[in-house]
């Protein structure tokens, strides 16, 4: 017997992938943060003699984030099937959960290469970077997957463009941000290899993205408000995105100086997780929103 999957039992377990997904960055911040990066020595095992070993405090911490990857390899193979058995099937919702897939199987690939190469910064950076492009595959997938219920938002070319902008500023100001983690002291182990470039340096560098990523959207924030059009939905987005923005700006100054304490990085990198999940269903919402009243239109 076929047994279908409601349209709304899939938007929950979307978005549980996209909670797992936001979950284990920051569970893998924690690794880095605590110094346990090297708590297991080894891959897939823990170490050579023990496959899971918690005896020690490091040892333990990671391999909880190891065991964690198991929740969400589940959630996103579930995605798939989920869309799989769809009262109605659509194949971008299939194609978007075996992207999570394919990025989760790559995020094991790449654990295992940080691991292995004693936590090499390069490594390290690709590890955070592919989390981030995971969260916005998944919140791509969650907006897809409720299409009929997300606001319609009547946005210009312009708009849209700018948009797309926020995103990629935001995308640079993530990028600038691992640097500057590479070459901080929280990396994972206090041996571990960083990069040779000045602190102040890239930190200059990432707070000029942030800085200018939050201008362009103040910028587009008081556009949309002077239009004559109503677009309230907009408008709030935009304004929570900013604020958000500058609270992540002001973490991001204060711990640089107070000597860039645990909790004030675990409390950037949660922001960070944040921001980027508000950059991309923003401009998700936006696309979905135009086609959904492209549709509203030709079906009248």
């Amino acid at each position: 017997m076929n047994r279908k999957i409601s349209p709304r039992a899939y938007e929950k377990l979307c978005f549980a992938s996209y909670v797992s997904l936001f979950v284990i960055v920051i569970s893998g911040g924690l690794v880095r943060l605590t110094g346990s990066g090297l708590g297991c020595s080894d891959w897939p095992q823990c170490n050579s003699e023990r496959f899971i070993d918690v005896s020690s405090v490091h040892g333990a911490i990671e391999q909880v984030n190891r065991l964690f990857t198991g929740v969400v390899a589940v959630l996103v193979i579930a995605a798939v099937l989920g869309s799989l058995f769809l009262e109605e099937r659509k194949r971008s919702l299939t194609q978007l959960s075996l992207g999570l897939v394919v990025g989760v199987l790559a995020q094991v690939i790449l654990g295992a290469i940080v691991v292995l190469t004693g936590l090499n910064p390069f490594a390290n950076m690709g590890h955070f970077l592919l989390s981030m492009v995971l969260i916005g595959n998944a919140i791509v997938l969650y907006r897809k997957s409720r299409i009929a219920k997300n606001p319609v938002l009547d946005c210009s070319s312009r708009e849209r463009k700018c948009l797309l902008a926020i995103g990629v500023l935001f995308g640079c100001a993530v990028i600038s941000g691992t640097v500057v983690t590479a070459t901080g002291p929280h990396a994972g182990d206090e041996n571990a290899v960083r990069f040779g470039f000045s602190i102040t340096s890239v930190a200059r560098v990432h707070s000029f993205f942030v800085l200018l990523s939050l201008l362009v959207l103040l910028l587009v924030l008081l556009k949309v408000r002077k239009s004559p059009q109503a677009r309230e939905f907009l408008e709030q987005r935009l304004a929570a995105f900013l604020g958000v923005g500058l609270l992540q700006a002001l973490v991001g100054y204060v711990q640089y100086f107070n000597g860039i304490p645990v909790i004030l990085v675990a409390t950037h990198l949660f922001g960070a997780a944040l921001i980027w999940s508000l950059a991309v269903d923003t401009i998700t919402v936006s696309g979905s929103g135009l086609l959904h009243a492209r549709n509203q239109s030709s079906s009248r």
